[in-house]
C-alpha cells in the first residue's frame, strides 16, 4: 500500500471529500472514452455510477463505524454490484444483422461501479490502477481487436417456387465456400402456384459482399427474390 494514502484510510471529512472527488475523476475519465466513441452510456452515466457506488461503500462504513449499528459493511456494496447489471443491460442491443453491441460499455460501466466501491472503501490504489487498466483495455486493446479477422456473418431471405430451386442455391453457397449456419423454410399455399420463403444464415471467412451475393442468387432460375437483411 502507498503511504501517501495512509492518512485517508479512516472515514473523516477530508477522506470523504477525497474519495468523492477521486471517484468523480475516475468515472469521468472512463466515460469520456465511451462518449468519444459515441457509445450508449457516456461520461455522465459512468460518473454517476462511480460516484454513487463510492457513496454506497462509504454509507456501509458509516453505519457500522460512526453510527454504531450492527450491520454488514459490505451489504450495500453487494447490492450495488447486482443493481449495476440491470443498468448495463440497457446499453446492450441486438442489431438487425443479429450482432450484439454495447457489451463493452456495459462491462465498463459495471467496472466503474466497482472502482467507486473500492475508492469509497479507502482502497485508492486499486481504484486508480483499475481505472488506468480500463482505459488501456478500451483504447489500446481496441486497436488489437480491429486487426483480428472474424468470420463474416449475414442473412439472406429468398422466395422461390420449388425445392429444386432452393437446392441450387444451397449448392451455390457451398461452391462459394459459404457455411450455412441456419436455414428456416416457410410455405404459402394460398396462391395458384405455391411460393416458398427461406432465410439463410451464412458465414464466410472471405470478404464477401452480401448485396452482390443476393443479386447472383436472385438471377438464378426459379428464384423470385433474394434480399440481404
Amino acid at each position: 500500500m502507498l503511504k501517501l494514502f495512509d492518512g485517508l484510510r479512516n472515514l473523516t471529512e477530508l477522506s470523504t471529500a477525497v474519495r468523492l472527488i477521486l471517484s468523480f475523476i475516475c468515472g469521468t475519465v472512463i466515460g469520456l472514452e465511451r462518449s468519444y466513441r459515441n457509445k450508449p452510456a457516456g461520461f455522465r452515466t459512468h460518473t454517476l455510477v462511480c460516484l454513487a457506488a463510492c457513496i454506497a461503500s462509504m454509507t456501509g462504513m458509516y453505519l457500522y463505524l460512526v453510527a454504531g449499528l450492527s450491520t454488514d459493511i459490505s451489504r450495500i456494496g453487494a447490492q450495488v454490484i447486482s443493481g449495476l447489471g440491470f443498468i448495463g443491460a440497457g446499453t446492450i442491443v441486438v442489431t438487425r444483422s443479429q450482432k450484439v453491441k454495447g457489451l463493452t460499455t456495459a462491462a465498463g460501466m459495471w467496472t466503474a461501479g466497482i472502482i467507486g466501491l473500492s475508492i469509497g472503501a479507502g482502497f485508492y490504489e486499486g481504484g486508480i490502477a483499475a481505472t488506468l487498466m480500463v482505459l488501456f483495455i478500451e483504447t489500446a486493446m481496441n486497436e488489437v481487436r480491429k486487426r483480428i479477422r472474424f468470420p463474416q456473418e449475414f442473412r439472406i431471405v429468398l422466395s422461390y417456387y420449388s425445392r429444386s430451386d432452393l437446392d441450387q442455391v444451397l449448392r451455390f453457397c457451398k461452391d462459394s465456400s459459404l457455411t450455412i449456419t441456419n436455414l428456416q423454410i416457410t410455405g404459402n399455399s394460398d396462391l395458384e402456384k405455391p411460393v416458398y420463403s427461406a432465410m439463410l444464415s451464412l458465414r464466410s471467412h472471405k470478404d464477401v459482399q452480401p448485396r452482390e451475393l443476393s443479386r447472383k442468387i436472385e438471377s438464378m432460375p426459379g428464384i423470385i427474390s433474394a434480399e440481404e437483411i
